[in-house]
């Protein structure tokens, strides 16, 4: 199977390289052209990303840079929960606590005290400790130099090109700056770890007694999804955010929100209290009743993703490859999975996938589906394509059971192993019966030979006698 495999991958990679774009059908220009962007705000730049495809909805000075604030610590706990365990303990230094608390977001911990990792994650996002974030920097990367340079490569690996970090809690810094663009990457990497999104979506949380101080309450500071201060933006869709402030960075924020299986997640800078609030609520309402999902394999099959002009080489392995049912593209709610184009791409080497395909409306990518290598045994595989009523064209095939034609031809290997076996024993049999027919033959007469023999011996007895 895994032969099979490798082979079905290297064939999509040479298809791949032979097609460099595919499409299923013809794109409507009108349609290609048409991107809901009838909305309007106040802040001096945002950015509306959906989660699982990474399509960008609706953006504002998307790549201006501008001071991030506290949105900041939603990369310290990205770098936290990808390089420790939760029950680990940070310790708080001397730097981390007087450097960190006075005018600034705290949680009043103290020198020497000790959390877990878990603990100060729950500090640090909910109520924006800046003293948190200092000793998880701290704790990650043993300095807080090295986890700057942490902070950097990892922005640079996200594809961030407009940010560049010099703390790890957003303190002003004019070395210290992000676009909304690449805080939407930065948000988006982060919540796919499923403990970020459980840590920023808690409304409140306490945190139990330790070496220091007696058990505290937290409550999350971002109002579209808790009512701690006020109850005005409480947004029935958000699931989970990040809060920012300082008199340069003015108010930023990142947040969550989830609707009709569409995850979206909005960044806003260099906003005035309520506007980060209002514009988001705003964006998230337009882009909810604007765009919807699809999910790709609802819509299409794998010998459509080979379209007409590679006719058979995909849906030769139409039932071997399949679409990860995961997947989905984003569209405008006036266009339709129709007018999208399809771009067939090699997989990555280290992926499960045999190849990818990318979807465009417009110039637009809005999602891509994984061709999986189908290996639970249970598919049959044609010759040619699947059923018309299950996505596949109309051509006539022929489908053959993987496992019936597997003992087919054992069964056949097994009776030609016995055929070659008495031919090559057959020459020995019948030398063998040729041999024994002779001596029986000489048998006879040597006994015919005797008794002739013995007859001509009395009648020369009897003439002698007379």
């Amino acid at each position: 199977m895994k032969l099979l495999k490798n082979l079905i991958k290297r064939t999509c990679i040479g298809l791949c390289a032979l097609t460099v774009t595919i499409g299923t059908l013809s794109i409507d220009s009108k349609a290609a052209a048409y991107w809901p962007s009838n909305v309007s705000i106040s802040s001096g730049a945002a950015i509306v990303m959906e989660a699982e495809t990474g399509t960008v909805l609706y953006e504002k000075n998307a790549d201006t840079a501008y001071y991030p604030a506290s949105i900041t610590k939603v990369m310290t706990a990205l770098l936290s929960l990808e390089n420790c365990d939760l029950d680990e303990t940070v310790v708080f230094s001397e730097q981390a606590v007087y450097e960190n608390e006075g005018d600034t977001s705290h949680i009043a911990r103290e020198v020497g005290e000790e959390m877990t990792l878990e603990n100060a994650l729950y500090g640090m996002m909910l109520e924006s400790a800046n003293e948190c974030a200092w000793a998880l920097g701290e704790h990650v990367a043993g300095n807080m130099p090295a986890f700057i340079d942490m902070m950097n490569a990892k922005a640079k690996e996200l594809g961030c090109t407009h940010t560049h970090f010099a703390n790890p809690n957003g303190l002003p810094n004019k070395d210290h700056y992000v676009s909304a663009r690449d805080m939407a990457l930065i948000a988006r990497e982060a919540y796919s770890i499923p403990k970020f999104r459980e840590i920023c979506s808690t409304t409140a949380y306490t945190l139990p007694a330790d070496n220091k101080k007696e058990a505290y309450n937290l409550n999350n500071s971002h109002a579209m999804i808790s009512k701690n201060k006020t109850s005005k933006y409480i947004y029935d869709y958000a699931i989970g955010g990040k809060t920012g402030y300082t008199d340069e960075a003015g108010n930023t924020l990142v947040t969550y929100a989830k609707k009709d299986g569409m995850t979206l997640i909005c960044v806003v800078l260099n906003a005035k209290n309520p506007g980060h609030y209002e514009d988001t609520i705003n964006l998230f309402d337009y882009c909810f009743a604007n765009f919807t999902v699809y999910k790709v394999a609802d819509n299409t099959s794998v010998s459509e993703i080979g379209g007409d002009s590679n006719p058979g080489m995909l849906s030769e392995q139409s039932n071997i490859i399949r679409i990860n049912p995961d997947d989905i593209i984003v569209l405008p709610k006036a266009a339709s999975f129709k007018d999208t184009t399809v771009q067939l791409t090699p997989a990555p080497k280290d992926s499960e996938a045999v190849a990818k395909a990318v979807y465009s409306y417009g110039d637009r990518v809005v999602g891509t589906a994984n061709l999986i290598y189908e290996s639970d045994g249970k598919v049959s595989y044609p010759f040619n394509n699947v059923d018309a009523e299950h996505g596949g064209s109309k051509l006539k095939y022929i489908r053959i059971d993987f496992k019936t034609v597997l003992l087919f031809i054992l069964i056949m290997a097994v009776i030609a192993g016995i055929i070659y076996v008495i031919y090559m024993q057959s020459g020995k049999i019948f030398l063998y019966r040729h041999r024994k027919k002779e001596a029986k033959q000489g048998f006879i007469k040597k006994k015919t030979y005797k008794r002739r023999n013995s007859r001509t011996i009395n009648r020369r007895r009897k003439k002698r006698r007379r």
